[in-house]
């Protein structure tokens, strides 16, 4: 047998080969069961359409669903069926429901799936426009009712929330009303917080000391304001309406020091002073729209979107 031959042949034996092994696939390894509940719930249900096997390890393992986060992009597209469907995975055993901005999400499909899971023990519905005030107590009052320890809700953005229905949420989670100042909520991390970062306010709502409206009441971080929580009539806390806050640092702005910005937030003078600015305008974006300005061959820094348009109507005038 010459050498051709019997290369040829030994291709042929590692083709058949690797067809046996793509016809018979193996079992998911153990590492997978590692890796699984790290996993968002948008890749964990597209891991469970990549084959049998994977979906048989997604759907028998319960751990998997006890914590169900609902984010974007699925957001938009969970309904009331779909959402009763995902939280049957864990046969009655859910810990945590986090629906964020779901606004296809009602009141009677909320409790559909509380009547079902009696031991959620925390349930975050920030933005969830499809659900009312009454739909939200029904379903604590539901959860409330069982015996176990019901920790935490979250219903900021929700619609139509009044003093009445927040001194019922509170009779229910055993909210002591000192206890929203004991764990105070500074402005400039509030938007990066995660659906499932542990706190230790039971409501994260609260009524606004300055119009008494019910919103999330913001504390400053400034050492000169911490003083005035003495004297209730000339402390910044309060909501977003009511005292403007430095979207870097959280501090109370006070007019005379609020410096332009690109994006329309509010800057403190140091986190003004200390932000880039446009080439043009010498005007800065705040770190969370700092991505929307423009890059450009002439210099290290950025122009900023309205200098860019000004520009093109200049050249095109």
């Amino acid at each position: 047998m010459d050498i051709e031959t019997s290369c040829t042949e030994t291709h042929k034996e590692h083709g058949a080969m690797n067809m046996t092994s793509k016809e018979e696939p193996g079992p998911p390894g153990e590492a997978l069961s590692l890796v699984l509940p790290y996993l968002p719930l948008l890749e964990l249900l597209a891991m469970a359409r990549v084959c049998s096997s994977l979906r048989e390890a997604v759907n028998d393992d319960v751990l998997l669903w006890l914590d169900l986060v609902v984010e974007r992009p699925l957001n938009l597209r969970i309904t009331d069926e779909i959402l009763l469907k995902l939280t049957s995975m864990t046969d009655g055993r859910l810990r945590t429901l986090a629906l964020v901005n779901c606004e296809k999400i009602t009141d009677d499909g909320l409790l559909r799936v509380v009547e079902k899971n009696p031991l959620i023990e925390k349930l975050y519905v920030p933005s969830c426009t499809g659900l009312s005030p009454r739909g939200v107590l029904q379903a604590v009052a539901t959860l409330s009712s069982h015996n176990h320890h019901f920790k935490s809700l979250k219903i900021n953005g929700l619609y139509n929330v009044n003093k009445e229905h927040l001194e019922a949420l509170d009779s229910f989670l055993q909210v002591i009303p000192s206890q929203s100042k004991q764990h105070p909520i500074l402005f400039h991390g509030h938007q990066s917080l995660s659906a499932l970062r542990e706190t230790n306010r039971p409501l994260d709502v609260e009524l606004c000391p300055k119009c008494n409206e019910v919103r999330l009441v913001f504390d400053c971080p400034r050492e000169a304001c911490k003083r005035k929580k003495e004297n209730p009539l000339i402390e910044c806390r309060g909501c977003y309406f009511c005292i403007p806050r430095c979207e870097e640092c959280g501090v109370c702005v006070e007019i005379e020091e609020m410096g332009e910005v690109i994006c329309g937030d509010f800057l403190c003078s140091d986190c003004w002073l200390k932000s880039p600015k446009c080439d043009y305008c010498n005007k800065p974006y705040c770190s969370r729209h700092a991505d929307q300005g423009c890059t450009h061959e002439e210099s290290s820094g950025f122009v900023c979107g309205i200098c860019v348009e000004k520009s093109e109507e200049d050249w095109y005038d």
